[in-house]
């Protein structure tokens, strides 16, 4: 009976929740579709074919059970659908929302590959998990038998806060340490509200806190407030989740004119503005696209953010250089559409040379590229089009080239911390320990800018290893005794 439910991908037709109409969806930041009715979401479950290798499940860094929820899903069983992709994920929900899944799981389902449309499953999981939210299914994070053992981390993006809900459920003391006013990263704050509204992650935070998981928000670890050798003493064990901030430079002359601005600043400060808080930057137009000629150079998921946002703020223009062509962006298919959708003008193969200004950025000098022989990545590398050289007006120049580690070993005052010739911090591939003892590492700082997906699943791994040492550690201290 059950199996009767599924394989209908031939006779139902692949339906995303309908998306909100370009021009109504680009007047506020709220999500661009509504989830699914509970019919709706039914159907598409089940158009699944229960294949016998799943390739979803093998995509998905997570090892999500995507088939067995989906059929549980299909069945009208929510309650039992959540929980099941409850216990791989700890953000399902926020997976649901943000992954790019035309990379991965749906990139990869069988029936996407006969021709009839992969199953929605992105869609189908953030459906099944604010179904939970609203139902009161999401149980509270209870902590175990205490250990008498603490853990700090640094940290309060994915990575970090996966450990975290691991750690307490262990039983463990959880100190979280983040230099912004809330926590979640670029969850909250590098992430725009139209992909991932606020209230989604906030009370993600709040069922932590309220499990005990003690948050210390406006926090440079490193500053004199707080030396990293202190925090040490503090804790049984550390975690290094800081991600990667710091934004790839553009060698170009006048790149650091007045209205040329990173995109992790520009991103921060429309989160604060939806958040209500003051923003002098904001107000002043110095991260505000009102009015302006916007020109974003990037081509991953960071600038198609930064375009979206510029359109939602009224910019006059708003225009996107890829040295590229469309085919070989690194980030997704589905946002370019979103954004051409709402006015965003790509410039394929297009790469700045210079910036002019006055008193501030008036216009990016561009060239024109074309696709030469393959790079060492294996990529066709661009390479510039004889006479293909453009001026593009511009107010506002937002560089999105994607982000490197900061300088750890600086920043803490610990020299001792191995990081590898990109700044990642180096950890032992079995233990996910640093070059420190007792200093573990996980997320981008290790493996470098790469996907909240990846972040949860490094978080949920070296949990498990912070168990097993500070499990070591107690019984040393036992037998001492």
């Amino acid at each position: 009976m059950a199996q009767e439910r599924m394989l209908k991908f031939v006779e139902q037709r692949q339906a995303y929740p309908a998306k909100r109409a370009a021009k109504v969806r680009a007047e506020d930041f709220r999500e661009i579709a509504d989830r699914y009715a509970p019919t709706d979401s039914e159907a598409q479950a089940a158009r699944c074919s229960q294949c016998g290798v799943p390739y979803c499940s093998v995509h998905c860094p997570l090892g999500n059970h995507i088939p067995d929820w989906l059929r549980l899903t299909a069945e009208g069983r929510l309650r039992e659908a959540y929980e099941l992709s409850n216990a791989t994920s700890t953000m399902p929900e926020i997976c649901g929302r943000i992954c790019p899944q035309d990379r991965l799981c749906e990139g990869n389902c069988v029936i996407e590959f006969s021709g009839h449309g992969a199953v929605t499953i992105g869609s189908v999981e953030k459906f099944i998990t604010d179904t939970a939210w609203d139902n009161g299914w999401v149980e509270p994070l209870v902590p175990g038998r205490p250990t008498g053992q603490s853990v700090g981390v640094i940290g309060a993006g994915p990575a970090g806060l996966t450990a975290a809900e691991y750690l307490r459920a262990a039983g463990h003391e959880v100190h979280v340490y983040d230099r912004h006013d809330r926590p979640g990263g670029l969850l909250t704050y590098g992430i725009p509200g139209f992909k991932l509204e606020k209230p989604v992650v906030m009370r993600r935070i709040e069922r932590l806190a309220a499990g005990g998981i003690q948050f210390h928000n406006d926090t440079d670890v490193g500053s004199d407030a707080l030396p990293f050798e202190e925090l040490r003493a503090r804790h049984d064990a550390i975690l290094i989740a800081t991600g990667v901030y710091k934004a790839r430079a553009i060698k170009a002359p006048g790149v650091g004119s007045d209205g040329v601005v990173a995109a992790l600043d520009y991103l921060i400060a429309s989160n604060r503005k939806g958040f209500g808080d003051a923003v002098p930057d904001f107000d002043s137009g110095a991260l505000n696209a009102e009015g302006k000629h916007v020109v974003v150079i990037g081509g991953g998921d960071t600038a198609m953010d930064c375009v979206r946002t510029a359109v939602r703020q009224g910019a006059a223009s708003v225009k996107c250089l890829y040295r590229r062509d469309r085919a070989n962006i690194p980030g997704s298919q589905r946002e370019v559409a979103n954004a051409e959708e709402e006015g965003v003008e790509f410039l394929w193969l297009s790469a700045p040379q210079a910036f002019e200004a006055s008193n501030r950025v008036t216009a990016v000098r561009a060239q024109r590229m074309r696709l030469g022989p393959p790079d060492a990545s294996g990529r066709r590398a661009p390479e510039p089009e004889p006479g293909g050289e453009m001026t593009i007006p511009a107010d506002l120049v937002i560089k999105a080239l994607g982000f490197d580690p900061e300088d750890l070993p600086r920043l803490f005052g610990e020299p001792a911390l191995g990081v590898s010739r990109w700044g990642t911090v180096m950890i032992n591939a079995e233990t996910m320990m640093t070059s420190l003892d007792g200093v573990f590492a996980a997320g981008d700082i290790v493996r470098g800018a790469s996907l909240v997906v990846w972040a949860i699943r490094d978080g949920r791994d070296v949990a498990e290893r912070m168990q097993r040492y500070l499990r070591a550690k107690a019984a040393e201290g036992r037998k001492a005794a």
